[in-house]
């Protein structure tokens, strides 16, 4: 079982892009893994292979502090015998350690309890079309030039502002990924994406102590990022926002999640709304098909089959044919986010979100961030968290914050460690502002999202 290798080009260190034979040699590795567990008695079996290839330069004033080229591979098999599945993956692709992997799925598949809900994705379900979503763009990255766009942030960063401190690092990388999958049911697809991203760590510096932030720009294509100097000031107004932090009065204020901590709080709701959490009863939003979850002045859609996006894909991690779809529609729940497991453990057909959501993007009446602000009038902005209180099943949500107070409209000073609280069902169904500050680097696009009211403890 043998297969191209993807290393460095030995000329200049460059990445080398993945190309065509590239994805043909791993489907052909699928090909053969799926062959080898049928003859080693599996009734069914799917694999996912994936090929990353990349470069990531740290430079620290001014200076290269460290140069990573990543080479990584490795493969998962789940295999089924009747209704009984094991899993299995390695890093390894040799010949050895795939019969090893498929012995193991084997094992495991044969200790395993049947479960009438495991298996393939229906046959019907499966993608009979793969359109190009332009996610590819590869460009080699030379590790001169990239130290060269490091120093650029460095420079912006630290002419910024006085008591820009000195610098925490700047890093420029890129990702060449070749994605495959296939099953024994005869689907077999693969493509390849591209990554590029620049991120930029600060620390200012004021009689009250240092602070820091960072920022980032990322994208399938190197020149819709952000500039270097974009980066730098934006991650050095960050960090002088911070300094001479107070604290407050406990009590309940206004509570607004700047866009780029906004797209966590949706995760929330998303993961309350997923088949595992509906199926398993642990979720607050249980049983809520057809119910109102937010207030209806939001909907959230995903759209996995974006050009050029971050999240899209044209079919998930079981072979299922992406759509557009609602899971918020004005408010009221439209879907959950179900795989074909959770999709037959509640007798609901999948929504191709295997992989999970992709592309998910709020739909709202949006209002300039300074429009916000001035609704707000007096209030919190949160623009980091700390920690992991969060419940789904309770909906009970307790985390550490810091970010800046608003008063009359306006930035007053910054805030520091307070927690903020609530009920994540409240929550949604008073937000009361959407910001036109859309974060589109993640796959949750949204901006700033302002909460009528909210506990704030100081600490």
């Amino acid at each position: 079982m043998k297969r191209s290798d993807l290393t460095l080009d030995d000329r200049n260190g460059n990445p080398i892009p993945h190309t065509s034979e590239n994805e043909d040699a791993l489907k052909t590795f699928i090909t053969q893994i799926l062959d080898l567990a049928k003859q080693e008695g599996a009734t069914a079996a799917e694999v996912a292979a994936r090929d990353d290839v990349g470069l990531d330069v740290k430079v620290r004033e001014a200076d290269i502090e460290t140069v990573e080229f990543c080479n990584n591979r490795g493969f998962e098999i789940s295999v089924y015998v009747d209704q009984s599945c094991g899993h299995a993956s390695t890093t390894d692709m040799d010949e050895r350690s795939v019969n090893e992997a498929v012995q193991t799925a084997l094992a495991f598949a044969k200790h395993t309890a049947s479960d009438p809900c495991s298996g393939l994705a229906d046959a019907d379900r499966l993608a009979s079309e793969v359109p190009n979503l332009d996610l590819y763009h590869p460009e080699e990255l030379d590790v001169s030039d990239a130290q060269a766009v490091a120093q650029k942030m460095e420079a912006a960063a630290m002419d910024f502002d006085p008591r820009m401190y000195k610098s925490d690092g700047a890093r420029v990388g890129a990702v060449s990924v070749c994605t495959a999958y296939g099953n024994s049911l005869g689907f077999l697809q693969s493509f390849r994406s591209s990554s590029y991203n620049r991120m930029m760590g600060v620390l200012a510096k004021d009689d009250s102590g240092m602070q820091s932030a960072y920022w980032y720009t990322s994208s399938r294509i190197r020149d819709d990022m952000d500039s270097p100097q974009s980066v730098g000031t934006t991650a050095a107004s960050r960090a002088v926002q911070k300094l001479s932090p107070r604290s407050l009065s406990t009590g309940s204020y206004p509570v607004l999640f700047d866009s780029s901590v906004a797209p966590g709080l949706i995760s929330h709701l998303m993961s309350a709304l997923s088949g595992r959490s509906q199926y398993l009863k642990s979720s607050y939003l249980l049983d809520s098909l057809g119910q109102t979850a937010t207030t209806r002045n939001l909907t959230l859609k995903e759209y996995p089959r974006l050009v050029r996006a971050v999240g899209s894909r044209a079919f998930d991690a079981e072979g299922v044919a992406t759509y557009d779809k609602a899971f918020i529609e004005a408010g009221v729940v439209r879907n959950y986010v179900l795989n074909s497991y959770s999709g037959r453990k509640l007798n609901i057909p999948t929504t191709g979100n295997a992989s999970g959501v992709n592309n998910l993007i709020v739909e709202a009446a949006f209002e300039p961030l300074a429009n916000i602000l001035r609704k707000m009038g007096r209030g919190l902005v949160v623009n980091s968290l700390m920690g992991q209180g969060v419940n789904i099943l309770t909906g009970d949500y307790s985390r550490g914050a810091s970010g800046y107070w608003v008063e009359n409209g306006e930035f007053a000073y910054a805030v520091d460690e307070v927690t903020i609280a609530g009920k994540l069902d409240d929550m949604f169904k008073n937000l009361v502002a959407f910001g036109d500050d859309i974060e589109k680097r993640r796959n949750i696009r949204t901006g700033s999202i302002l909460v009528e009211s909210m506990t704030v403890a100081a600490h």
